[in-house]
């Protein structure tokens, strides 16, 4: 009895579950909301997509076994409203990941650590050379009377003494009247604090006059090119944008309902809102505007192959901010996006991607998803 109470009791306890294996993910289509900008969504010659959000979503894709279907809506606003109305599973580019969208959306980990940016037309960092009207403003300032008149101050005494004692050599190099003797002592007093006289003291008095005056026309040289070395730079010098405090009273442009749109707008910076970058960049290059505002990635990679001459790069980048895709609230796409992203950390995969796009100088890098 004990033995078949026992068998009983060993068929009604639980099993122990095999442990299930990974299983592999489902195949499904997924639809991409894209919009054109370098270098991150960009047409081939085929018209074919590409670019850095291409290459890493198609990569994703390819481990999970999905399929995509690519949508070009035009731009960031485009991508937001197809994934929100459910015409797309998933917006990739250079979206940024922000407090305000995360009402509404789901993102995966950040894709690229980036931030906002400004370029420049190339003339605004160069000096310009100001012309003989203006190195005669610059003779006339007030600075440089102050300073000429100081060269004359300092040399009508010595320019008395020497000719006081000069006049009375056996043989003077001076008049002995008082005019034109004045006008050559006050020559001899001018030459040397230039280190160039027209005549040549004859009395020791006036020779040590001579060296001790040179030392001090020395000093007095030093201290008046610097000056005007100082006063022409800042002439010479056009006004500068190093940051955003510099954009106030400035012509600038940027793309409307951006996160740069927004920034702007909050710094209390009028800005000209365009539909995409490109026609931000035909204000900086054709209608004479004095910066574009936008992403850091995108503005450093349009100077690198496409502004050369035309743009540069100013100041560091500020308002620091993630990249990343986008996708509907409770997304099941979510999670297994996500694990491929760690998966392409982990395998170098993503910094491959990178390098390829931006190299390695630079400034943003992948931002870390721990």
């Amino acid at each position: 009895m004990l033995v078949l109470a026992g068998a009983a009791l060993l068929a009604a306890a639980p099993t122990v579950a095999e442990p299930i294996p990974d299983q592999e993910p489902e195949p499904r289509s997924t639809t991409v909301a894209v919009h054109t900008l370098e270098p991150f969504v960009m047409r081939t010659g085929n018209g074919d997509l590409t670019g850095f959000s291409i290459e890493l979503w198609n990569d994703i894709a390819k481990r999970l076994g999905w399929s995509t279907e690519y949508v070009d809506v035009g731009s960031v606003g485009g991508q937001l409203s197809a994934v929100a109305s459910g015409q797309a599973d998933v917006a990739i580019g250079g979206i940024s990941l922000t407090a305000d969208r995360e009402r509404t959306f789901d993102f995966s980990h950040p894709t690229l650590d980036a931030g906002l940016q400004i370029i420049v037309p190339v003339h605004d960092t160069r000096p310009s050379i100001p012309g003989l009207g203006g190195y005669l403003d610059l003779l006339l300032s007030r600075t440089m009377l102050i300073w000429l008149s100081a060269a004359i101050v300092v040399s009508v005494v010595p320019a008395h003494i020497y000719w006081l004692i000069e006049r009375r050599s056996p043989e003077p190099v001076i008049a002995r009247a008082y005019l034109p003797g004045i006008f050559q002592a006050f020559g001899w007093g001018i030459g040397s604090l230039v280190g160039k006289n027209a005549t040549t003291a004859t009395r020791t008095v006036t020779q040590a006059l001579a060296i001790l005056w040179g030392f001090a026309g020395i000093v007095f040289i030093s201290f008046y090119s610097a000056n005007l070395s100082a006063s022409l730079t800042v002439a010479k010098l056009d006004a500068k944008i190093a940051g955003p405090a510099d954009l106030y009273d400035k012509s600038v442009a940027t793309v409307g309902g951006t996160t740069a749109a927004e920034y702007l707008r909050d710094m209390g910076i009028d800005a000209t809102l365009t539909d995409t970058i490109e026609e931000s960049y035909h204000l900086l290059r054709e209608e004479g505007y004095d910066a574009v505002v936008f992403d850091a990635p995108t503005l450093r990679y349009y100077v690198a192959h496409r502004g050369e001459g035309v743009a540069v790069m100013a100041g560091p980048v500020f308002h620091d901010e993630d990249q990343g895709f986008v996708m509907g609230l409770d997304s099941p796409l979510r999670k297994p996006v996500n694990q491929m992203l760690f998966q392409m950390r982990e395998d170098g995969t993503y910094n491959l991607i990178k390098k390829k796009w931006f190299g390695d100088d630079i400034a943003t890098t992948a931002a870390d998803p721990n």
